[in-house]
C-alpha cells in the first residue's frame, strides 16, 4: 500500500508540476521510448541473472508490494511451538520428540502452527538444529558457529533479489540515453524537415532520458530497498530461534529461553512478556494433560 500512495504522489507531483510550468503532458507519451527502455532493461536482467534468481525477483517483488513481513501473531507461533518442543524434551526425552523432528507435517505440536509450517525454509531450520540437540555431541559454541554460517548464507541467498533489481536501477539511466540516441538519430534523419516536426522529435528523444532516471530513482530503486527492507525482515525468524536454542542449549529454562528469542524482534512488532507468557500457558496446559494420559496408561 505504501508502494502505491508513494508512485501517485511521484506521479501527481511530476505530471502536475510539468503541466503547471506550461508544458503539454501529451510529449511525456513515447510508449516506443518506454520499449527500448524497459526491453532492453528486462533483456539485460535476464542476461545478467541465473532463471531461479528471476523467479525468485517476481516472488520478492510481490512480498515487496504486499510488505509480507512477519507480524506479531507469526513471531508468537514460532515463540510458542520452540517452548512446545523445548518442553517435550524437558519432560520426555529425545526418542519421544524425535518423531516431531523427523515429520513435523503429521506432528500435533506443529501442526498447532500452521503459519510456521507454511515456511518450508523456517521449519526445516527449526527441525535441523533440534536434531543436533537431540544428538547431545554439539556443544554450544560449535551450534552457534554452525548457525551463524547458515544465516549468512540464508542472507546471501535472500539478497540475490535485491541486487538484482539494484543493478537493473544502476543501468536505467544509461538506458534511457541510449533511447534518447536513438531518437537524435532519428531526428537527424529529419533534418530537412521544418522546425516544429524536428522540435518535436528532439523532444521525444529526451523523454527517453527523463523516463530512464525517472524509472531509476523513482520505480526499480525503491522497490528493490523495499525487497531488502522486507527480506531482512523476514530473516529475523531465524534469529528468534538461534538465540531461543542457544539459551536453552546453555541450561535456561524454556521460558526464560524464549526471552532470549523475544528480545531480538523490533520493538514495533515484539509480543510482551504477557502475551508470550499466555500463550505458552496453553502449550503447558496440553502437555500437562498429555503426561497425565501416559501415567494412567501405564498405570
Amino acid at each position: 500500500m505504501t508502494i502505491l500512495i508513494g508512485l501517485i504522489i511521484a506521479g501527481a507531483s511530476l505530471i502536475g508540476g510539468f503541466a503547471a510550468l506550461g508544458g503539454k503532458v501529451s510529449v511525456l507519451w513515447q510508449p516506443w521510448e518506454l520499449l527500448i527502455i524497459l526491453g532492453v532493461a528486462i533483456g539485460a536482467f535476464v542476461v545478467a541473472n541465473p532463471m531461479k534468481t528471476i523467479k525468485g525477483t517476481v516472488i520478492a517483488v510481490s512480498d515487496a508490494l504486499r510488505n509480507a513481513v512477519p507480524n506479531k501473531r507469526e513471531y508468537l507461533d514460532v515463540l510458542a511451538l520452540l517452548y512446545g518442543l523445548m518442553r517435550e524434551l524437558r519432560a520426555k526425552g529425545r526418542n519421544q520428540v524425535e518423531p516431531h523432528i523427523e515429520d513435523p507435517n503429521t506432528s500435533p505440536i506443529f501442526q498447532k502452527y500452521p503459519s510456521v509450517l507454511r515456511n518450508a525454509s523456517l521449519t526445516t531450520f527449526i527441525c535441523d538444529y533440534f536434531r543436533l540437540i537431540i544428538v547431545g555431541n554439539a556443544r554450544a559454541h560449535e551450534i552457534e558457529a554452525l548457525v551463524d554460517e547458515e544465516l549468512h548464507t540464508i542472507h546471501r541467498d535472500q539478497m540475490k533479489p535485491y541486487h538484482a533489481m539494484s543493478s537493473v536501477a544502476d543501468a536505467l539511466p544509461a538506458i534511457g540515453i541510449i533511447a534518447a540516441v536513438l531518437g537524435v538519430i532519428k531526428a537527424m534523419g529529419a533534418i530537412d524537415q521544418s522546425p516544429q516536426l524536428l522540435g518535436s522529435l528532439i523532444g521525444a528523444a529526451l523523454v527517453g532520458t527523463f523516463v530512464g532516471i525517472f524509472f531509476s530513482y523513482s520505480l526499480f530503486g525503491p522497490i528493490a530497498a523495499k525487497i531488502k527492507s522486507v527480506r531482512e525482515t523476514r530473516l529475523r525468524t531465524y534469529i528468534v530461534v538461534k538465540q531461543t536454542l542457544l539459551a536453552f542449549m546453555n541450561g535456561a529454562d524454556p521460558q526464560i529461553a524464549l526471552e532470549h528469542g523475544r528480545k531480538t524482534i523490533s520493538d514495533y512488532d515484539r509480543p510482551t512478556i504477557d502475551e508470550v507468557e499466555n500463550e505458552t500457558m496453553s502449550v503447558g496446559a496440553g502437555a500437562s494433560a498429555d503426561n497425565v494420559q501416559d501415567l494412567q496408561g501405564a498405570a
